[in-house]
């Protein structure tokens, strides 16, 4: 299964290395069944160079030749659950202080808006550049990655404080709330097992998402070359809506990036990828976020 995010469409995370087969625990057998099992495990045809970029993981084996199904050992090697949590809180705790600092030392008043707007902008360009870097490299880079955060966050403190100061004053925290709150609804939906990321969640998740870029990107080209708010979908009742989808898209990707962090750790993983699932992660929160923060902008400007 590949996530929406780039990071994680690119990697071995999947217990089928594609589409089809979810949830599919590997299988004794010959070398076909160990083609769809274990994608970090040596010694199977799926490990060749043309395959498995992890196929020289000493820490990925597992016990297929038993037909088990895969567990996470303790071995130092390999990704866990914890290594996740610390990178990832790394990486945000990075883009908060951040943030942090571009809301108090960027003013914002009449006088100073634009200079502030320009920061904001210089700094989404470069994360967004950085961001694609990360996502076509073979291998984590956990500078490039916490570099992609530390001007991100400049980008969100900027649009927050504006936010914030001419159009909604606390919308700042009750979009970090908002943010939070679909985070450990879907995490708790995605462990009792009341989401079931499958194929089919998958397919619907990206076609669901693609049209939703492509609109917001008709839109844009409206605004830009004629002007208001191009085909009213970030106003209004229209933009109530679509900021309301972008918030649901936002908790479907956190479901499909969950699944791939399981199967991850799983199926033994390279414990920098645990980087990659970090980057994958706050890409996906700061998604949710400023779909909240546009959510909240438009609520209050109707008012």
């Amino acid at each position: 299964m590949r996530s929406r995010n780039p990071v994680f469409s690119r990697r071995g995370f999947s217990r089928d290395n594609g589409y089809a087969g979810f949830n599919a625990a590997p299988q004794a057998g010959g070398p076909a069944v160990a083609t769809q099992g274990n994608p970090y495990a040596q010694g199977a045809p799926y490990a060749q160079p043309a395959g498995n970029p992890y196929a020289q993981n000493p820490y990925a084996q597992q016990d297929l030749q038993h037909g088990a199904p895969p567990q996470a050992p303790a071995a130092t090697g390999r990704m866990t659950m914890d290594d996740v949590v610390v990178r990832t809180a790394s990486t945000l705790g990075l883009l908060v202080v951040t943030a942090a600092l571009a809301w108090a030392l960027l003013p914002v008043d009449e006088a100073n808006i634009g200079r502030a707007y320009g920061v904001g902008i210089g700094a989404a360009v470069i994360g967004m550049v950085l961001a694609f870097v990360q996502s076509f490299k073979r291998k984590a880079s956990p500078a490039l990655i916490l570099a992609y955060a530390a001007f991100e966050g400049v980008f969100l403190g900027v649009v927050s404080n504006i936010v914030d100061t001419h159009i909604a004053s606390g919308a700042a925290m009750q979009a970090v709330i908002g943010t939070m709150a679909v985070f450990v609804g879907v995490l708790i939906a995605y462990k009792a097992g009341w989401i079931r990321v499958n194929r089919r969640f998958y397919g619907f998740v990206m076609a669901a998402a693609l049209g939703f870029v492509l609109l917001m990107m008709v839109n844009m080209l409206f605004a830009v070359f004629g002007g208001g708010d191009g085909l009213g979908f970030r106003s209004g009742t229209l933009g109530i809506v679509f900021g309301i989808v972008g918030i649901l898209l936002g908790a479907c990707f956190l479901a499909l990036d969950f699944k791939q962090v399981e199967d991850g750790i799983a199926y033994g993983a390279p414990r920098e990828e645990a980087w990659l699932a970090a980057f994958g992660l706050t890409l996906t929160l700061v998604w949710i976020y400023m779909e909240f923060l546009r959510l909240i902008s438009i609520l209050n400007s109707s008012d």
